[in-house]
């Protein structure tokens, strides 16, 4: 981990390169938890103003605005209502919330104090995903540290009157549960599938009372939000919707996680801050936002990496998981990979993603082999039609989005390869099914 903005004081990554930045007695020296305890002293609607104030938007993947999310909990309800972190951070590509949980938990806690305040929640559920060991050890050590403190549990700092208690749930390997209400059945103790929807989870959330689910750096910068100010944060970098956390990886000089401006081109992001592309060669494609996001060509990576900007270039920011390919990548074995996880890790829930994956893999694994047959390219985008929209959760269009946008970016590779004959090597059916 480099810092990659020398001429800006990092926000959200200030302390991931601080030597035991994760212990509570080196953070304490820094100031940590003072913001959380202010907002104590204040209104739980000062808390909610300042997050919209400063147009936080969740950095999971579907960017939605924090506050507003937060509005849909219902006013004066008798239940309890539930604040859940998902850290099932299992989208490939991305790599960010780990270095939160693993070298600034503290940080994620005081957000978590802050925005259980907001939303009138005594309990939060922090569910991270279950390759991750040492963060979370990291994390249920600086929890352990926060109650050692009085900065958890009853009367928080001694003076609020106010309770928070955190809850550390580790996942079992599940992609499908970074989805929220997989995770949420996940962490009432059955199987992890989705939920049809409505009723939504701040109605309808965990054990059948309102829930509020973000993300770990959406609640971490609850608090940086408190502590800078609504209109310094947003305007961090020169920008109008602040710092952001972006995973960069494939065949860049300097991969790593870098917090940069929200808004800045994804060509510099490769170019300026991870090195440009490894031995001199030229780019090929990018993903942008996680292996789920639409592919991007070459000549689209003037584009902006905000959610908006994506989205007008038919893509996503997503999970801000940047993978770039060089000009020697085989687009049908990049492909094939996708569909591999894809078809691995549907829940199995609804046909025509347990199928659609299926087959996708099936075919792909055919033109890998040299064996495939150009009508092939228009099975796999009928397939992908077919699962999209049609599904209980947004996996099935995970799954599709790639599929569609290897083949009409690059079909003329696509063509050429079947044509050739060209076999893979002595990779079966059966080695590319595991």
């Amino acid at each position: 981990m480099v810092n990659p903005t020398p001429n800006l004081e990092p926000v959200v990554s200030r302390y991931f390169n601080l030597p035991d930045a994760w212990k509570i007695e080196t953070v304490l020296k820094l100031g940590a938890y003072e913001t959380a305890r202010k907002a104590l002293a204040g209104k739980p609607e000062d808390v909610a103003k300042m997050v919209s104030d400063a147009g936080l938007r969740g950095c999971g993947g579907a960017g939605f605005p924090t506050a507003k999310k937060w509005s849909f909990l219902p006013k004066d309800t008798k239940k309890p209502i539930y604040l859940v972190i998902n850290a099932d951070e299992g989208e490939p590509g991305t790599c960010k919330d780990r270095y939160i949980l693993e070298r600034d938990p503290h940080s994620l806690i005081e957000g978590i104090i802050m925005s259980c305040y907001a939303i009138k929640s005594n309990k939060c559920y922090v569910y991270i995903r279950g390759e991750y060991v040492i963060p979370t050890q990291r994390f249920q050590a600086a929890v352990d540290e926060a109650y050692a403190k009085g900065f958890l549990g009853n009367n928080v700092f001694g003076t609020s009157n106010y309770r928070v208690d955190i809850t550390v749930h580790r996942g079992a390997g599940a992609y499908i549960c970074g989805e929220e209400t997989a995770l949420l059945n996940s962490l009432e103790g059955k199987r992890g599938l989705p939920r049809l929807k409505p009723p939504f989870p701040a109605i309808v959330g965990l054990f059948g009372c309102p829930t509020i689910i973000n993300n770990v750096e959406t609640i971490a910068s609850v608090m940086h939000i408190g502590r800078m100010g609504a209109e310094n944060f947003s305007k961090w970098g020169g920008g109008t919707l602040g710092p952001h956390l972006y995973s960069v990886s494939g065949h860049v000089a300097k991969p790593g996680v870098y917090e940069l401006p929200m808004g800045i081109t994804l060509r510099e992001i490769i170019y300026t801050y991870g090195g440009g592309v490894r031995g001199g060669k030229k780019i090929k494609a990018v993903i942008p936002g996680g292996m789920s996001a639409k592919i991007l060509r070459a000549d689209e990576i003037d584009v902006k990496m905000d959610f908006d900007s994506l989205k007008a270039a038919g893509t996503m920011l997503g999970s801000s998981g940047v993978m770039v390919m060089d000009e020697d990548t085989c687009m049908v074995k990049a492909l094939l990979y996708g569909c591999r996880f894809f078809a691995h890790e549907s829940c199995g829930q609804c046909s025509p993603c347990r199928e659609g994956t299926g087959w996708a893999l099936k075919i792909i694994e055919r033109i890998y082999r040299g064996e495939g047959k150009i009508e092939d390219l228009d099975t796999l985008l009928d397939v992908a039609g077919r699962m999209e929209g049609r599904t209980i959760c947004v996996f099935a269009e995970a799954a599709a989005w790639p599929i569609q946008s290897y083949i009409a970016k690059f079909r003329a590779e696509f063509e050429d390869y079947i044509k050739s004959g060209k076999s893979a090597g002595k990779e079966t059916a059966v080695h590319a099914a595991h």
